[in-house]
């Protein structure tokens, strides 16, 4: 049985020209860390960590691999990633709750599991998704993601140009003005064009009820996260009936995406691989999504490994549901390969190679490396 005897992992930051504003904060470079998994019969996997948030937050992952996690990690079976998951989140848990840094610790097993399906993949010479139990698959659905307000008069015929046909804008800057552009957008969409919106979090729960009835007349395809992911359930029931309600980047762990299956207000369940549950956890919880008659769409916006391995994730969940890939400028996600060149008349190429499709950083990705640590048993 092979056994997990290294661990490596790359905080990465590249600079920018135009900084990525969302209603709560602004990144002003496009952070990743970049995690990989050896065993003692040669393969390897590849994974990456969310590090958007906070602005430090890339580094600090680095370290918490090498000095917190990897002693657990190193000479477990490198065969069962789903078992080792599940060992991981139970032993890490006491030192998470210790220190208060529950997503961080989340954040690094997420990277390790995929790292890990990955190697398993890669052992079998098949692409992620078929180790996951799905048929073979082509393409996924996509949308362009990421675009500000502001930017949507100039990004989306460009995204359009790049063959997208759907169109997520970052809303909750202006609650005033912003219902105002949402429609002069809508009208300039095309035919067989959807409009997504994302406010981030922005608003109370009367803040977002009166913005939803400002558009409700309006095609929206969903709006995503109008409130605070942990307002009391009521708040969420408020804003029901208007527009389809899309979120789950910011839940993590089984108990509340299962709370939020039960409460029923959510139409679209937008995990994110990077953030939580690495292929393990996001699978499970899409299935459950699409057994409640939901539709998973998994949240991604970072480095182009999370993103290709986002592709594998939709292609093993099956179901109607879309791939987010984000169309601001990032070199860490352009230099494994242009978005241009993955989209096909609004569909991601998922890729038939063994894994996720990564077999090293690209000399561009390792240029912007600004720290790396490694583990060996």
């Amino acid at each position: 049985m092979p056994r997990i005897i290294r661990l490596q992992a790359w905080a990465c930051r590249s600079p920018i020209a135009e900084p990525v504003s969302t209603s709560f904060g602004t990144m002003r470079d496009r952070p990743a860390v970049f995690l990989r998994i050896e065993d003692d019969a040669g393969g390897f996997g590849w994974g990456e960590v969310f590090a958007n948030w906070p602005a430090a937050g890339a580094e600090h992952r680095v370290n918490l691999m090498a000095d917190d996690i990897a002693g657990l990690v190193l000479g477990q079976p490198a065969d069962d990633p789903a078992a080792l998951f599940h060992k991981l989140a139970a032993q890490t848990h006491i030192r998470a709750l210790q220190c208060g840094e529950f997503g961080p610790f989340r954040q690094v097993l997420a990277g390790i599991d995929q790292a890990l399906w990955d190697l398993v993949a890669r052992r079998g010479d098949m692409p992620v998704h078929r180790a996951l139990g799905a048929a073979p698959v082509a393409t996924v659905p996509a949308y362009a993601s990421g675009i500000h307000i502001d930017a949507a008069e100039r990004v989306i015929p460009q995204a359009r140009a790049d063959g997208f046909t759907g169109f997520k804008v970052k809303v909750g800057f202006d609650r005033d003005r912003d219902p105002a552009r949402v429609r002069e957008i809508v009208s300039g969409l095309a035919p067989g064009e959807t409009l997504y919106l994302d406010a981030n979090q922005a608003w109370s729960a009367s803040e977002a009820a009166g913005f939803l009835d400002r558009i409700a007349d309006l095609p929206i395809g969903w709006m995503e996260e109008p409130i605070r992911a942990d307002l009391p359930p009521e708040d969420w029931q408020s804003l029901t009936g208007r527009v389809p309600l899309a979120g789950g980047e910011n839940l993590a762990g089984f108990d509340e995406f299962t709370a939020a299956t039960d409460l029923g207000v959510l139409d679209f369940y937008q995990p994110d691989i990077a953030k939580w549950g690495g292929f393990t956890g996001c699978l499970d919880v899409a299935r459950r999504a699409l057994d409640a008659g939901r539709v998973y769409c998994p949240h991604f916006l970072g480095g182009g490994i999370g993103l290709a391995a986002s592709g594998h994730l939709l292609a093993a969940a099956g179901g109607p549901g879309l791939l987010e890939v984000d169309v601001n400028p990032n070199p860490l996600r352009d230099g494994f390969g242009a978005v241009a060149d993955r989209i096909v008349d609004g569909h991601w190429q998922v890729g038939a190679g063994p894994g996720i499709g990564v077999d090293d950083l690209p000399r561009d990705i390792r240029a912007c490396v600004t720290h790396m640590r490694e583990a060996r048993a």
